[in-house]
Formats: C-alpha cells, sequence, structure tokens
C-alpha cells in the first residue's frame, strides 16, 4: 500500500473546497423556497402539531384552508400571517 503524505496547504486546500461545498448547500436550501399550497400531512411536520390540533385550529378558523375533493390544502403565505399575528411578547419587569 502505497502512502502519501499531506502537507498543510493540502489541508488548507480541502479546507477551502469544503466550505465552498458547504456555502453552495446552503444556498440552495436557501433559495428553495416554501411550496405555495401545503397538505396537510405537510403542515403538521412544519408545526409539530397532531392531526386533531389542525382539525381544532380549521374548526375554529383559526387557519384558513381550502377543500378541493377530499384534499384539504393551506396556503403557506397565510399560515405565515397566523404564527405572526398570534405571536407573544413577555416583558419581564
Amino acid at each position: 500500500m502505497a502512502t502519501s503524505i499531506i502537507t498543510t496547504d493540502d489541508l488548507r486546500e480541502f479546507k477551502l473546497e469544503l466550505l465552498d461545498d458547504i456555502k453552495k448547500l446552503l444556498t440552495k436550501q436557501s433559495d428553495a423556497k416554501l411550496k405555495k399550497y401545503l397538505k396537510s400531512a405537510e403542515i403538521m411536520e412544519l408545526l409539530q402539531i397532531s392531526q386533531g390540533t389542525l382539525q381544532n385550529l380549521r374548526i375554529n378558523g383559526t387557519i384558513p384552508y381550502t377543500k378541493m375533493g377530499n384534499i384539504i390544502f393551506y396556503d403557506s403565505d397565510e399560515i405565515q400571517k397566523v404564527m405572526l399575528s398570534n405571536r407573544i411578547h413577555n416583558k419581564r419587569d
């Protein structure tokens, strides 16, 4: 088995390549926007809530939705608005 010597220049080059790859991955993730319409399973995963909680939020009118056939869709912009409008700021005296 042949051995090769790794120099500090090799390590520096590897580090720069690795950082470049990480930046590319992060850029792809930030560019990938949330879909316009989400299904119930996606909302439950996104908000970390159960199916019953999601149903209660629909019933009491907290979360707007659209039903087409047997599929319920949620507008991602509307969900974000609901989240922002229900934000609570606790102030400590």
